[in-house]
């Protein structure tokens, strides 16, 4: 995982940021690492070098998460899982937005305050988040992103309606307890990018090292 951290930044920003960061690492691979996406291609049957460039400079299509459930409410027949605001958007709602809906990588703002992390900044409506995921066809999330809570009382109170133990928490409050300043952050999974840029389907093909729960003690 690739994390960032960014003061005075906006959600757009971020956006933006994340885009970036995007377009110019998969521009470095096709500069630097041709011969090794011919040879792939060779086993993996799929066009690695178009795929690429399918996205470099392509505008991606941003919806609110609203916009996303309503979308799929009125396709609710193509899927096995109910619609509702509040859920998780599947992996197979992601494809059906990015493949067959808007054939276009897609990002998604605004999400449900329960379904994110505590640390992520509430929305004036009280049920959203200032966040932002970016969905790539077949893939899923590759980056996600939001403004962070930077009030420790608030940030107290999320912890604590999230249910989780505050004492747990005592090294990211630090982070706040003694001040700090508007700041938004992003990450963006490297195992997911060699997915989309390899095109091999299964993440467990990608990892280069054993992971499992409970291996690092944070």
């Amino acid at each position: 995982m690739l994390e960032i951290e960014t003061v005075f930044k906006k959600i757009n920003e971020i956006i933006k940021i994340s885009k970036n960061i995007l377009s110019y690492s998969l521009k470095q691979i096709l500069k630097k690492n041709k011969e090794e996406l011919i040879y792939i291609s060779k086993y993996t049957k799929k066009e690695n070098i178009e795929n690429i460039k399918k996205i470099i400079n392509k505008e991606f299509i941003k919806i609110t998460y609203k916009k996303a459930i309503k979308i799929l409410k009125e396709n609710q027949k193509l899927f096995i899982d109910k619609i509702k605001w509040g859920k998780d958007i599947s992996t197979e709602q992601e494809n059906f937005l990015t493949i067959k809906y808007f054939k276009s990588p897609i990002i998604i703002i605004n999400h449900p305050k329960n379904i994110k992390p505590f640390y992520m900044k509430i929305n004036k409506d009280n049920k959203t988040v200032s966040s932002m995921d970016i969905i790539l066809p077949k893939i899923g999330e590759i980056i996600g992103g939001s403004e962070r809570e930077n009030n420790i009382n608030k940030l107290d109170k999320n912890i604590k309606n999230k249910k989780l133990n505050i004492k747990k928490y005592w090294w990211y409050r630090d982070l706040r307890i003694y001040g700090t300043i508007p700041h938004s952050g992003l990450g963006l999974g490297i195992e997911r990018l060699l997915m989309y840029i390899t095109n091999i389907t299964n993440i467990r093909d990608i990892i280069p090292f054993p992971r499992y729960v409970n291996y690092i003690e944070f």
